[in-house]
């Protein structure tokens, strides 16, 4: 028999190697087809380094038992360490980094660990302030207290509290001579543990609250008596807000009235007495950011401060020839911009903006490009870093999704084309349209990406916000911030209230153009609370967009495809309960709810309305029908907006039932609900959420055509807020 060609052996041999690599190592198949599109993507893949940091954090929050965290751990591990054995390294390191991003989260929680309330309690304590916040707007004085003695000694009891003081009392103890930062008093509070989310999918405060220290939060009862006067303020920290205190109060009584309120915010970042009514325009109106100091305001004043540093010195040639003018435009730059930044008090967005302008001028001096989405990764990597718990804050979320899509637009060849800036013998006209489109473009495309980051947090996003900031953002920058920093230099020479009313009179036109925006019609869109699926989907998506140069960015549309359908097609709950069951909600086909008690809080009636996308002002059960209720429950059946319906049994007093009464009733219903714990003998035919059931699940959303129950506190899982 002939023997087979050498060649024809080889190959033969070649073949069923590679069949034999193709059935072992389906990884490496997958790899290899993903392979061109990597090598196209090589010069970005930096910018996914936060991103699987980031990715980190989230699985953190999302797995709810520790023996899951742990068993991704482990799997990331094995991920990273089969990547690099491959020779995959850039695959590797985004799972070693998204189990940094984990190890992160973890590091971080054990450092904020402290004693959480377990139940009300009402008790006396001696405290010291940390922290002293007037809203006027609220008629409040809010309380940072670090616990002394308590009346009853008690290893419960929190080391930390936030409390607040209502009414006149408020106003008598901000009068009290020596109270202040660092100073020690002594008072009656009723103290509840921080409250988890008021609907499923909810703004969480005790998840908030965790991560500040806070234990406890409630109120003073009757009014505190000062035991020391606050220290005087040697310490930095203590000065800074002393200082911060009064002038907020010297702009605020130079300029009366709401434009002095939010003149105070543009300096010292101090929003509590800005009207409840001003801030929703503001926000309805997509002017939300104009009233958080962070990126628009820090970059107005370093990038001041370094044109007028930079103009001042070339007016002098000799000098100018003998020192590095850019470099010491950009020291003085950074300089302006910590002051301003302690000046605001360092909130979480303003440092954030801080390390982030920080990290460009530092890319400046080294030579680099000033704005690029590299130095954006690194300012994003170092934060997360520090500070993981801040990624699942809409704050953080809007600052780096903003800027990332403005640097994308102009990295992009449209961007390069159009919207780049023209030779200098270019007319004015040609330059004035076209710094118009790039201003109009640059407001459609950060819209366009924090338009769905406002509907995960808040349910509502304006839909003219575009329009709004084409005339807030030039008149915030180039009229309202410097005629403020005329305004304090007026004040430091001692001209007083006269230096701040130039700058009262812009803010009172930027106030005109929020309630001109937020009054048109349809300025605002709703929509019901979104799923995490949903919103994970349009951030896959809206990453893949951004970040991508090549054709992988196309892969992004099918996840926003997906994201937005979840969302819109998602229906709102047609049952709301309250997480200590005294209030119970039906949405109605008009999208206005019907509260089981006619006294509803203003903060429930709008969490509750916006978590449906409805009126949270609605009318009560009575009016029902088909309800039958009295001053102790309600009995009747409930139908839903869509279709469905339930009996429903709901307490309405705290007056015992008897059960002669109570157990036909019990029966004849398939949901009871009540805020006390409900007898045994009280057997619905489907549910019972008393306050044992509620303490468990927290808030309750219910779907009525499917019988779906979702809790807000279902996946809390062994977090420990």
């Amino acid at each position: 028999m002939a023997e087979p060609a050498v060649g024809q052996h080889c190959e033969g041999t070649s073949r069923s190697l590679a069949a034999v690599q193709t059935a072992a190592s389906p990884l490496e198949v997958i790899l290899a087809r993903l392979a061109p599109l990597i090598d196209a993507e090589r010069e970005n893949l930096p910018l996914w380094l936060p991103v699987a940091l980031g990715a980190g954090v989230a699985a953190w929050f999302l797995l709810p038992w520790e023996a899951q965290r742990l068993g991704l751990a482990v799997a990331l591990a094995g991920l990273g360490a089969a990547f690099l054995l491959m020779h995959r390294r850039w695959f590797g390191a985004l799972a070693l980094v998204m189990l940094l991003g984990l190890g992160a989260m973890e590091w971080r929680s054990a450092l904020a660990a402290h004693v959480v309330l377990p139940e009300r309690t009402v008790t006396s304590l001696t405290a010291q302030i940390e922290a002293i916040e007037p809203r006027a707007a609220r008629d409040q004085l809010r309380f940072v207290l670090k616990a002394r003695d308590w009346e009853v000694p008690d290893d419960r009891l929190p080391d930390r509290v936030r409390v607040s003081l209502r009414g006149a009392a408020a106003d008598r103890a901000l009068a009290l001579p020596g109270l202040g930062v660092g100073a020690v008093i002594e008072a009656r509070v009723m103290l509840s543990p921080p409250a988890g989310p008021a609907v499923p999918g909810g703004y969480d405060m005790a998840q908030t609250l965790w991560f500040e220290g806070v234990g406890a939060t409630g109120n003073i009862l009757g009014e505190p008596s000062l035991i020391a006067p606050a220290p005087p303020p040697s310490v930095l920290s203590g000065w800074l807000a002393e200082a911060r205190r009064r002038l907020t109060a010297r702009i605020i009584k130079a300029v009366p009235g709401e434009a002095g309120a939010v003149a105070a915010v543009f300096v010292t970042g101090d929003r509590g007495a800005v009207p409840l009514d001003t801030a929703q325009n503001v926000r309805d109106s997509g002017l939300a950011h104009l009233l958080s100091i962070s990126g628009l305001h820090i970059a107005v004043v370093v990038g001041g401060m370094i044109l007028l540093v930079r103009r001042l010195l070339a007016l002098w040639p000799w000098l100018a020839l003998r020192v590095p003018v850019r470099l010491v435009a950009l020291l003085a730059g950074a300089a302006a911009g910590l002051g301003y930044t302690l000046l605001a008090g360092g909130a979480v967005p303003t440092v954030r903006a801080m390390i982030a302008t920080l990290i460009v001028i530092l890319g400046l001096i080294a030579g680099r490009e000033a704005f690029s989405l590299r130095l954006l990764a690194a300012a994003a990597f170092l934060i997360l870093l520090v500070r993981p718990e801040v990624l699942i804050g809409p704050s953080f979320q809007m600052s780096f999704a903003a800027v990332a899509s403005i640097i994308a637009l102009y990295e992009s060849q449209l961007g390069r084309r159009w919207l780049a800036a023209r030779e200098e013998d270019a007319g004015w006209l040609s330059r004035f349209v076209q710094g118009l489109a790039a201003l109009l473009a640059t407001g459609l495309v950060a819209e366009l990406v924090l338009s769905p980051i406002g509907l995960f947090h808040f349910q509502q996003s304006g839909l003219y916000g575009v329009i709004a900031n084409l005339f807030a953002i030039p008149l915030a920058s180039f009229g309202i911030i410097p005629a403020l920093v005329l305004g304090l230099l007026g004040d430091a020479l001692g001209v007083g209230a006269q230096s701040y009313q130039p700058a009262g009179w812009l803010v009172a036109w930027l106030l005109k153009i929020a309630s001109y925006t937020s009054d048109l019609p349809g300025a605002i869109a709703r929509l019901p609370v979104m799923h995490n699926l949903s919103y994970a989907a349009l951030v896959i998506g809206g990453l893949l967009v951004l970040l991508c140069r090549s054709q992988l960015r196309f892969a992004g549309v099918p996840f926003l495809v997906m994201g937005l359908v979840l969302a819109v097609g998602r229906p709102p709950p047609d049952v709301l309960i309250s997480r200590d069951g005294r209030h119970m909600a039906l949405r109605l086909a008009s999208g206005e709810l019907a509260f089981l008690r006619p006294r509803a809080g203003d903060f429930l009636r709008d969490s509750w309305g916006a978590a449906v996308a409805g009126d949270g002002d609605g009318r009560s059960f009575d009016y029902l029908p088909g309800m039958d209720c009295s001053r102790d429950a309600c009995l009747g059946t409930l139908t839903g907006a869509r279709s469905g319906q339930l009996r429903v049994l709901a307490t309405r007093s705290r007056d015992w039932l008897e059960r002669a009464d109570m157990a036909p009733a019990c029966a004849s219903a398939d949901l009871v609900v009540s805020e006390r714990d409900v007898p045994d003998w009280c057997r619905p035919r489907w549910l019972t959420l008393d306050r044992a059931a509620l303490e468990k699940r927290g808030a309750i959303a219910l779907w009525l055509d499917r019988g779906r129950v979702v809790g807000a506190i279902d996946n809390k899982g062994d977090h420990p807020w």
